[in-house]
């Protein structure tokens, strides 16, 4: 009597002992239904979202929520994206799946684990490469406008025309004459300034330089002059220090979103696999 191995089995006379089942484990039909059902609903909900984030923000100065507060609801809606997505996703995957006989109950257990897995894995890839772009510039706009509308201030520097405004004011003369005659000097005191808000202030040699031209083309007291350039100076650091703050809460608001992504998707994947393995036990529970 001879007896030989093959893939499907032993044969052990003309008994043949089955030791391994030639369909694969993965149910690649469930996993992709699964998966799309995933995607579709993680769209639906960032839709919604960018429509309630759109109505909680506003460009008026003290209207809307704040920078801190449009961050956290932004990461709450994420996880909830999440959390409903794969939870709808690995449940379809789990009573779409094939089912397995002669299989160990722990193995099954696995086996629909790995499946809720793979499906927030393929409906993570495929929302990613259809609403990533649309994503990222709904937040990105929305981030912006709730830290400029918190600031009051325009992000990426001190604005051309407010600047331009402080340096007419320092050379408003007492007589219309003189307003006209101080054209190059308007143009290098803007020079001066924007020298000075790179450098961190402006140096002292050239504070005193434009006390004197202020004083000269306006016909005001030195120390009415004094107090011109003090004031403008002031408001350009001011000005400064409102931009700073902003673009520093646009990169704190930036990486509190991401912290939320990354934790939104963890709960993602841990959701995907227990709804998985939930709906597979039910599934086999009614054949």
């Amino acid at each position: 009597m001879s007896t030989f191995v093959s893939a499907s089995g032993a044969r052990l006379g003309d008994q043949v002992i089955p030791t391994e089942s030639s369909i694969s484990a993965i149910s690649w039909r469930a996993i992709i239904g699964g998966a799309v059902v995933a995607a579709a609903t993680s769209i639906v909900l960032i839709a919604l979202g960018a429509g309630l984030g759109f109505t909680a923000i506003s460009p008026w100065p003290y209207a809307g929520l704040s920078t801190t507060t449009f961050t956290i609801a932004a990461g709450i809606w994420l996880i909830v994206i999440q959390w409903l997505s794969s939870a709808i996703g690995g449940f379809i995957t789990g009573r779409l799946r094939t089912k397995w006989v002669s299989v160990h109950t722990h193995e099954v257990f696995f086996r629909d684990t790995a499946h809720g897995f793979l499906t927030w894995a393929l409906a993570t890839v495929v929302s990613v490469a259809l609403v990533a772009s649309v994503a990222s510039s709904v937040l990105g706009t929305a981030t912006r406008a709730a830290g400029t509308a918190a600031s009051g201030a325009a992000q990426g520097g001190v604005a051309a025309a407010a600047r331009a405004y402080d340096v007419d004011s320092l050379f408003r003369g007492l007589q219309p004459e003189m307003v006209a005659s101080g054209q190059t000097s308007q143009a290098e005191t803007t020079r001066i300034l924007e020298r000075g808000s790179r450098q961190g202030g402006v140096s002292d040699q050239d504070k005193t330089y434009l006390v004197d031209q202020v004083a000269a083309r306006t016909g005001i007291s030195h120390d009415d002059a004094q107090k011109r350039v003090d004031d403008v100076i002031a408001r350009e650091k001011a000005a400064e220090v409102e931009t700073r703050q902003a673009a520093d809460t646009a990169r704190k608001s930036a990486s509190a979103v991401a912290f939320f992504t990354a934790l939104s998707l963890l709960i993602g994947a841990f959701i995907a696999s227990v709804a998985a393995a939930h709906g597979g036990s039910l599934r086999d529970e009614h054949p």
